[in-house]
């Protein structure tokens, strides 16, 4: 499905007051819940509770992408497991081949927590090829059933991928964090009461950032709440809190999109008087620089995908720090007041001690 055709969809659809329930994102498409099964769910909710013994004396847990990384070691802190993730930070995750020293690192990791949602099928498969008898546990297709899978221009139906991007979501991150703990509760039962310590640190923070959000995109005029971004990570975010994704420059192909696909884009900021259209911080987008320019919308280049802020072992290289800074810059964008998500303390006295390739 082309950017027009995207374009399309949202300009037909009927924008929503502050009190209007929406189901989904506009341009997105909601699985028929009464269509599908919820068996992949369950089926993945199982195998990240399995019960399996540890191979040493140190719990060796693997992760993939840096949020991922980062929502694991919230649950696990410094009580003994070693978390390792496996996508470098700012490289393109849809894209990435794992090298052979990943393969080694899975044959001796207890579980792999991944995404899920089809994000990392290289590494899933390189999983399946070098785990025996480990826990490949895919977090967000245990969390998510399939009625809730949302499909758009970039990860449209037909592609057979729904888009994967849950971490931005909050209330699904709590969903997570449970997830986690059960698998890390029972890889390591002798240290359960410490880690349901860590879960409820975690889930407040969480949900303090969730509070926050609300709060803040009150503050946002309703005929602002529109994403155009470089990269298609906010369906479910779009979903929670009422933004509608107008569009993503990085469609499924991560080809550029063509000069009449930029047009269509072009016509619809115009026409929609979009204030503010965001680039990533990693990938520069001269298209979406020449978009800025041409409708006059402030052109913000730092939004980030999964590339925490900071470095690792700061406060803010976190999940939480990630969204703490995505959600602010977009709220004052679009011409909302960040204050109540800038007074989000991140330290709840949970400590990160998981490694995280550059």
């Amino acid at each position: 499905m082309s950017l027009i055709a995207a374009a399309s969809l949202v300009a037909c659809s009927t924008s929503a007051s502050p009190s209007d329930t929406v189901s989904q994102p506009p341009g997105a498409e909601l699985a028929d819940p009464t269509a599908v099964s919820d068996q992949g769910a369950q089926e993945a909710t199982a195998e990240c509770k399995r019960t399996v013994t540890p191979m040493g004396d140190v719990v060796n847990l693997a992760s993939t992408v840096a949020p991922i990384t980062s929502i694991v070691s919230m649950v696990v802190g410094d009580l003994g497991p070693k978390v390792v993730g496996i996508v470098p930070e700012g490289t393109n995750s849809h894209t990435y081949e794992p090298p052979p020293s990943v393969a080694e690192l899975l044959a001796k990791s207890d579980v792999v927590f991944l995404n899920g949602l089809g994000l990392e099928e290289p590494t899933s498969e390189l999983a399946s090829q070098n785990m025996k008898g480990s826990i490949i546990c895919e977090i967000g297709t245990a969390i998510l059933p399939e009625g809730s899978w949302v499909y758009d221009f970039s990860f449209p139906r037909e592609g057979g991928k729904p888009n994967p991007h849950i971490w931005t979501n909050p209330p699904m991150v709590l969903s997570m964090l449970t997830v986690i703990r059960d698998a890390v509760v029972t890889l390591d039962p002798a240290n359960a009461d410490s880690y349901d310590a860590n879960y409820v640190k975690a889930s407040k923070l969480v949900s303090a950032l969730d509070e926050a959000m609300v709060q803040a995109t009150a503050t946002v005029p309703v005929r602002n709440r529109k994403l155009l971004t470089y990269h298609d990570a906010y369906a479910y975010f779009a979903l929670k809190y009422r933004y509608e994704v107008i569009g993503a420059i990085q469609p499924q192909s991560f080809e550029e999109p063509s000069p009449q696909d930029i047009a269509g884009i072009i016509e619809q900021v115009r026409a929609e008087q979009v204030p503010a259209i965001f680039g990533s911080e990693v990938f520069p987008s001269p298209v979406l620089e020449q978009i800025g320019k041409e409708t006059g919308a402030t052109y913000i280049d730092t939004l980030r995908d999964d590339d925490l802020p900071g470095k690792p072992g700061e406060l803010e290289h976190s999940w939480a720090g990630l969204m703490k800074y995505n959600f602010a810059t977009m709220v004052r964008a679009l011409g909302g007041d960040p204050s109540a998500i800038e007074a989000v303390n991140l330290d709840v006295g949970l400590i990160d001690k998981a490694y995280y390739p550059q």
